[in-house]
């Protein structure tokens, strides 16, 4: 496989993981910001801009971090290149560019998914219409992924997607742990308030595990159980243990095609002795934040060692 063409299957399905991802974020805090004070429901929105990294462009354009203003600039700001609605746009041109290499039945969920978001997004999002607009982003998701699942040969180019979606995924699952822990919370003396439960709930809606979550743990939110689901819970699709452990036969895949080990294989295997007997007291004791700076840093890392081993530039 011709590394651009590996490279366009990797960065589709990165961006999007990434814009569904988005979408979750943005109706956790719409929830949330809907159910508190003017006050916090601020707070609430500057820190969606916070995880997305958005902070300077977002405020180089507006001067207060209310839901309109934020949920416009991130699904379709023009000051925001990385807006959900450009994501959806280098999607479907990552497609095209793969085409002799998705089926029909995947290129018909992204091409006709990508026509529905851009007519919704083509001008501004109002109150009653931002709801439409997200369940609209989340279930282009799970079409995209139902045809690629159900039509696409597990050759190399299934495992670039696949390597790209969890990266993608890992990565937004610490942000928003990360955000959580440094962001939200005013100060540690809100640590075990209702406000801080309420966060958690957040996280926990963000990534999709409010419900499983609760049907766990008999619905008791606490700090220790939510970091033990979201980080090491193998059976969780969204967590960090379930990202990499689903990361690493990908790569396991790629190296047996190709019949050699690269660097994203070191690096992945070092990265393994920092997660995979690890317990949540020994992340605590280390610290939160300190330990997903460390993920995020390891997961760049093998993202950048994959696009280097399999040439995507090349």
């Amino acid at each position: 496989m011709l590394g651009r063409t590996a490279n366009g299957l990797f960065w589709m399905f990165r961006y999007l993981e990434r814009a569904e991802n988005t979408a979750r974020l943005l109706e956790a805090a719409l929830r949330m910001a809907l159910t508190r004070d003017v006050v916090t429901a601020e707070a609430e929105w500057r820190s969606v801009i916070a995880t997305l990294g958005l902070q300077k462009p977002y405020e180089a354009a507006h001067e207060a971090y209310d839901g309109i203003s934020v949920w416009n600039f991130v699904l379709r700001g023009p000051s925001n290149p990385g807006n959900v609605r450009n994501m959806f746009a280098t999607v479907r041109s990552n497609a095209r560019e793969s085409r002799i290499n998705i089926s029909s039945d995947l290129w018909e969920a992204v091409n006709e998914n990508w026509m529905r978001i851009d007519r919704l997004l083509a001008r501004p999002v109002g109150q009653s219409a931002v709801g439409e607009v997200l369940a609209a982003i989340r279930r282009a998701g799970t079409q995209v992924h139902g045809a690629f699942d159900g039509s696409i040969l597990r050759d190399e180019g299934y495992h670039f997607a696949r390597a790209g979606t969890f990266i993608e995924r890992a990565d937004s699952t610490a942000r928003i742990l990360d955000m959580k822990y440094f962001l939200l919370l005013p100060s540690l003396s809100y640590v075990g308030s209702s406000l801080d439960t309420g966060q958690w709930e957040q996280v926990l809606r963000s990534v999709a595990g409010a419900r499983v979550y609760s049907w766990l743990n008999a619905g008791q939110i606490e700090a220790r159980g939510i970091v033990e689901f979201v980080v090491l819970d193998y059976r969780f699709p969204r967590s960090l243990a379930f990202c990499r452990n689903a990361l690493r036969d990908c790569l396991g895949a790629l190296a047996r095609t190709h019949g050699t080990e690269g660097s994203a294989v070191t690096l992945m295997r070092e990265a393994d002795t920092k997660i995979s007997h690890l317990t949540v007291d020994q992340i605590f004791e280390q610290g939160l934040h300190e330990f997903l700076v460390d993920f995020l840093a390891r997961n760049n890392a093998i993202a950048r060692a994959i696009a280097e081993d399999y040439r995507f530039h090349a």
